[in-house]
């Protein structure tokens, strides 16, 4: 007797080590998203930006020519955490999303969810899935001192203040961090960091979202960043947009026969300012740079503690922005024309920036052309993807979270709040890690007045909200956008509207429910 019940505990121990071993086969996720970055800042693709920690992540894995955010903050971030249209579970900086979160559909599979940064809705991120949340549960602060004034510093500018922050269940407004050396995207790391360390001895993998704010506005880093790039753009944003497009033809990112597009009209040539005009767009620039480099060194401190940990050969890391470049030029300094950089100030890039760093597409935040859509996306995941690849396949980030469920085997809830749930709308991107072709499905865009509908190489797209405002275009030959086919090819243009009309009504219909 002794003896069988001695077999039976070593068969059940074996049966535990067995299913341990499968929880523990499961990848762990991270996804980082940026803010208000455009396509080309990046050295990777095509950007002078010392970004060497997330150009690696390319290196060691898969840049996408054509991913698309949702053009704007709110919708992009509803989008990525549910896994749909952001009108079908609502989009603001109040909003109780009406889908599960990633963290509400993998928590429940085992994952430990975690989360840092920008939330940007309703409720908090503790409320909705994970298990740990330290950052800005609203759109934009001041980097330095979101809060009060400190003792023996200027008054932080601040737009629309006091901005929600929350620790875990605890909400701050305003929230005034003590460290005079604060500054939002080395503490949001810090915080990652040690929620990794914390659940470090945990058998289970976990979800990490790193969600910065940078590069968005106000322009605010620190000092010995700018001056890395100070005097740097004093070539003018045309050369820049002509120099990053030159490297991304050559670097495979672009087709052979892709055309730059021209200069927006609303922006001045760069040789019509005067000196001192240059010397200020070219501190704004600078700015901007050091916080996209800020953004780069945190992502190296990150990759560092997982690769501490000995984790790095089954986690994915996802790297992307939440829209294009930002077009607005408001001064919200309390003393206004402050120079960018410190707390005190509270600029914008502008738009002729903004078109640089858009390069090569037209057009910008709001806007659903692709300066407004295209995001970099950059996936790395040694143990499936291979090094180096770079992938032409389309993808919205409406298939992050069904690529998640299918990596976590996580079940997906039939009702949530007492309703029948749809499914997710996107499909999971798991067949192009692997290197195999996934077969094109519509992709829909509406933000205001701005319209788009993407099938296969066909796009129509629109920003006002009369019918004789689509434009037409193929991208296999024309990715940026430069030869409107509406005229010449109506049939197409009435079976892609006819395509985002039915889909605007059923997710119309989706919302009035």
């Amino acid at each position: 007797m002794p003896q069988t019940r001695l077999l039976f505990i070593v068969v059940v121990a074996a049966v535990l080590q067995v299913c341990a071993l499968a929880a523990d086969a499961r990848p762990n996720i991270v996804v980082v998203m940026v803010d208000d970055m455009g396509f080309s800042d990046l050295g990777c693709y095509g950007g002078e930006i010392a970004t060497p920690n997330i150009d690696r992540l390319a290196g060691s894995g898969m840049r996408f020519t054509r991913f698309y955010n949702n053009a704007k903050c709110e919708p992009s971030r509803a989008s990525l955490l549910t896994g749909k249209y952001s009108q079908q579970v609502g989009a603001s900086a109040t909003v109780t999303y009406r889908s599960p979160t990633m963290g509400e559909v993998l928590r429940p599979a085992g994952y430990r969810t975690l989360m840092v940064g920008k939330w940007h809705a309703g409720q908090k991120p503790f409320d909705r899935g994970f298990d740990r949340h330290y950052g800005l549960t609203d759109g934009c602060c001041n980097y330095f001192n979101p809060g009060v004034q400190r003792d023996g510093e200027p008054k932080p500018s601040e737009k629309n203040f006091p901005r929600r922050w929350a620790e875990d269940d605890k909400d701050y407004k305003p929230y005034t961090p003590a460290d005079p050396k604060f500054y939002a995207t080395d503490a949001f790391t810090t915080y990652a960091i040690n929620y990794l360390d914390q659940y470090k001895a945990e058998d289970k993998p976990f979800l990490l979202y790193v969600a910065y704010n940078a590069p968005h506005y106000p322009l605010h880093a620190w000092p010995e960043d700018i001056a890395k790039y100070k005097g740097k753009y004093m070539k003018g944003w045309d050369a820049l947009r002509q120099e990053r497009f030159e490297r991304q033809v050559k670097s495979g990112l672009l087709a052979p026969g892709t055309k730059l597009s021209p200069r927006d009209a609303g922006v001045l040539e760069w040789e019509s300012l005067t000196q001192t005009q240059k010397e200020e767009w070219d501190l704004r620039m600078a700015v901007y740079a050091a916080m996209v480099d800020r953004i780069d060194q945190n992502i190296g401190r990150l990759l560092k503690k997982i690769d501490e940990l000995g984790k790095t050969e089954n986690t994915l890391v996802l790297f992307l922005s939440d829209n294009g470049g930002e077009f607005d030029d408001t001064d919200y300094s309390n003393v206004k024309s402050t120079p960018p950089g410190p707390l005190e100030s509270y600029r914008m890039v502008g738009k002729p920036w903004a078109n640089a760093n858009n390069t090569p597409f037209r057009k910008y935040k709001t806007f659903h052309h692709e300066g407004g859509i295209a995001t970099p996306l950059i996936a790395c995941w040694p143990k499936l993807i291979k090094a180096g690849v770079i992938s032409e396949q389309p993808g919205h980030l409406i298939d992050l979270l069904p690529t998640f469920i299918e990596m976590a085997g996580a079940d997906y809830p039939k009702t949530w709040a007492g309703k029948a749930l749809d499914a997710p709308a996107g499909r999971s991107l798991l067949p192009v890690f692997k290197g195999e072709a996934r077969p094109t499905q519509p992709i829909f865009w509406n933000f205001g007045a701005a319209a788009a509908v993407q099938n296969g190489d066909w796009k129509l797209v629109r920003a006002g909200k009369q019918e004789r405002d689509w434009e037409l275009y193929n991208l296999s030959n024309d990715r940026t956008e430069l030869n409107n086919l509406a005229a010449q090819q109506p049939e197409k243009v009435k079976e892609l509207s006819a395509l985002w009309n039915d889909w605007r009504k059923r997710v119309n219909d989706e919302e009035a429910k």
